[in-house]
Parts: structure tokens; sequence; C-alpha cells
């Protein structure tokens, strides 16, 4: 990686090194491929290696026999199976780091290895190619793979908002879409399609918006080359945040862009035949969630503990927990519980990627897990 080019994860990881990052124009690079080395799978301490044996003391004349001690049953062995992530370690997946942390995978039997995306990682081909049970994905990216022949399931949906934000200074805020007309805005050149279904959806003359592409980073924002960014909610303006600068967010999801992101996957195969583990390990990934929405810093503090060679800034990763909130938890999940998603948010979706031209069904998606795994109400104990 050349000097001064950072990678997302780097970038909001370091976001307390100082202004200078920002206003020297430093740039940020979500695609650094080969350049940086994916962070290591979390997996379970090994075991720690047995003494060796001493040499068994001369035979003494032999005690009256006792009765022998009941046999203890051996714990059943933990299946192992591997949960892709969709991108670099961070606090982004920090209620799964807790469930691996406080064994609630274990609790139902599997030894989930956590394994990192990145840019050069689709977590759709990972499951297709069985090397992961589950992997995280978004509506979109599955569609299209489920549209080219891939047997797909979403079975989860962590994210109830769409991520994507127009971000802005405060001092000349973007707070719907038609304040986007006569502006400059700055957005990776792959978002085009995103951003025309957004002026189509909200009566935006789109010819009236300058796009001027640039790379992920907030400098051409601070520095007044255009007016807003179009990015996530948990990144870049995390990033102004952390470093002082006031900054506005308007979330694509409030204007009606309806995309699942941050979704759980699986094959049919694995629902039809290995059905009890993916239940297991969104049930353990559940309760990690569930403890991570009661105290936000501590999932922060423990992505910061686990991952020391990262970089990772303490007080980004705590905003960044406690941003997540906005979009991960909602009406529906307090009703039904985490990952829940609605008949009505199904067919948002569908009509949204079709918009997209990604034309998927509803049974796309599968809640029947959910459905057993709340069949009780919508906290799991």
């Amino acid at each position: 990686m050349a000097p001064n080019q950072f990678s997302r994860r780097r970038f909001i990881g370091r976001t307390a090194a100082g202004a200078g990052l920002i206003l020297g124009g430093g740039r940020i690079l979500t695609a650094c491929g080969d350049d940086e080395a994916a962070a290591p799978t979390t997996t379970a301490a090994p075991a720690t290696t047995a003494a060796p044996a001493t040499t068994a003391a001369p035979a003494a004349t032999a005690a009256p026999a006792t009765t022998a001690a009941p046999t203890t049953t051996a714990a059943p062995e933990l299946a192992e199976v591997n949960f892709q992530l969709s991108w670099f370690d961070s606090v982004q997946f920090g209620g799964s780091y807790i469930a691996h942390q406080m064994g609630y995978y274990e609790r139902f039997g599997l030894d989930v290895s956590l394994v990192p995306g990145g840019p050069g990682v689709s977590p759709d081909a990972a499951v297709a190619a069985d090397q992961a049970l589950v992997g995280i994905s978004a509506a979109n990216f599955t569609g299209q793979s489920v549209a080219d022949g891939a047997p797909f399931k979403i079975v989860g949906v962590a994210m109830q908002k769409n991520p994507f934000v127009i971000a802005s200074l405060s001092d000349n805020p973007i707070n719907e879409p038609k304040d986007l007309e006569g502006t400059k805005l700055g957005m990776a050149f792959n978002n085009q399609l995103d951003l025309e279904l957004l002026s189509e959806l909200n009566d935006v003359d789109i010819s009236k918006i300058e796009v001027i592409t640039s790379d992920y980073d907030p400098a051409p924002l601070v520095n007044g080359e255009v007016d807003s960014l179009l990015c996530w909610l948990t990144d870049l303006p995390v990033a102004m945040t952390v470093q002082g600068i006031d900054n506005t967010t308007m979330l694509f999801a409030d204007f009606g862009y309806a995309v699942h992101s941050q979704t759980l996957i699986c094959t049919e195969e694995s629902l039809a035949n290995r059905r009890d583990q993916v239940l297991g390990l969104l049930r353990g990934d559940i309760l990690g969630w569930q403890e991570y929405r009661t105290d936000t810093d501590a999932a922060a503090q423990l992505t910061v503990d686990l991952f020391p060679d990262a970089g990772f800034d303490l007080d980004a990763q705590k905003l960044q927990a406690s941003e997540q909130l906005k979009i991960m938890f909602s009406a529906d999940t307090d009703e039904h519980g985490f990952l829940w998603f609605t008949d009505e948010s199904v067919q948002d979706n569908i009509r949204t990627l079709a918009a997209l031209g990604v034309d998927v069904a509803a049974d796309l998606w599968d809640r029947s897990l959910l459905e057993e795994i709340y069949a009780d109400g919508p906290v799991l104990a």
C-alpha cells in the first residue's frame, strides 16, 4: 500500500490520529486488494499441552478396594463451522464477537470461526462453495446471485435500514433529496444507479446534481470541493465526528430506498440438511447482539482488545457501535426479535431491487428459522 493510502478499516480505526489526515486530503480506498492482508480469523484459543506423565511408584500392598467413582459423560463434540463476515474486522460485527467470546455458539453445539471479509471476498461465493455455513451479504448481491442460479436463502436481516447516507457539513446540510439539486455530490462511480433511484423516488432532477467521482474519503467535503458525499452512516460521518467536524446525515432508507443490508444467508441444502446448525448459529448470534445493544461501549472495547494490531481508535469504535443501533434495531425487532423481517419489508425490497435491475421473488427470504427461534417471544434467553 502506498504512503497516505488507507483502507476503510484503517481510516475508521485511526480517526483520532488528527485532522491532518482529512484536511491534507489523504486518500482512503475501499479496495486495497492484496495490499493489505485480512485480519486473523477469530477462533477459540488452542488447548494447552498436557504435562508429561511421571514414572509410577513401586507397587505397595494393595489397599482394600473402594467403590469406583461414577463415570463422567464426555461433553458432545462441537461441530466446526465458518461464519463469513462481509468486511474487515470492526465493531460492525460486535455482536458476533460477543457471541464468540461468551461461548454462545458453543451453547448450541457449534465451534464457530468468524472469517473476516474485505473488498476481495465474496460471502455469497464462500457460502455457495460450502466454505462457510452462513455468510453476511446484502439483498441486492444475493438477489443477483440467485438470478444467476445460486441456491440461496436470506434467513435474517441485521440492518433494518440500509446504511447508505448523504453526508454533508452541518453549516450547509442536505436534509432531504431535493436539497441535492444545484449541489456537488462526491461518490463512487458504481453508486450511480442508487443515486438515480433515490432521485426517481423523490422527484429530484438528477441533471441538476453535479456528480464528482471521488475516493471513499471525507477530504473533498471538508475541503469544500463537494457539498456532500454518498457513504455509509457508520464510517465517514463517524470519522468526521471523532475529529470534531460537525456533519449531517440523510438516510436513503428514510426516503423510499429499501435494500436489506447485513443479511444472513445460507444455501437451500444447508437449510434442509443442516438446519440445526444454522439454527444454532443464529441463536448464538442473536444472544450476542442482544448483549451488544445493552452496552455498545463494551462491544467497542472488546473489538479493540481482540485486534490489538489493527490500530483501532476506541472513541471511533464506540461511536460506530452506538450509531449502528439506529439501523440494526427497530419497532419490528422490538416486537418480533433481532434479525426479523416483515412481509412488507420484503415487498419493499422486491420493488427497490427491480428498479436497480435485480428481479427477485419473495421466496428468496425464509423466516421459518426466526419463527422457530422466537416462538416464545422476541427476547432469546
